[in-house]
């Protein structure tokens, strides 16, 4: 019995974006690490996450869900961060402006 050859078709996949791999790595190491490095990573990986998407925006480089997934790790320590941060600039601002009662002698 004889088959013949059919002809092989190989689709080489668009290179990965490596700054989309570098914002969920980051992304995930902001959220296994917390609060250290005063969310370093958290924030570089919202940044290299926003720069993934927008290389693999027109399908020449592959990552999008690599970025998407940095964007959200990222996110989900910077909102709170920021937040904290506002309200402890702001709570220290009222009770600086706040005048205290003093006793009279």
């Amino acid at each position: 019995m004889h088959h013949p050859l059919l002809p092989q078709v190989v689709v080489q996949a668009p290179p990965s974006s490596g700054t989309a791999t570098a914002s969920m790595v980051l992304g995930i190491l902001g959220v296994l690490g917390g609060w250290s490095l005063f969310g370093l990573t958290c924030v570089l990986a919202v940044i290299l996450g926003h720069v993934g998407l927008h290389e693999t925006r027109n399908g020449t480089k592959s990552g999008r869900g690599m970025a998407v997934t940095g964007l959200i790790l990222g996110y989900v320590f910077v909102g709170p961060m920021i937040a904290l941060t506002v309200l402890v600039f702001f709570g220290g601002v009222i009770g600086a402006a706040t005048p205290t009662p003093t006793s009279a002698p």
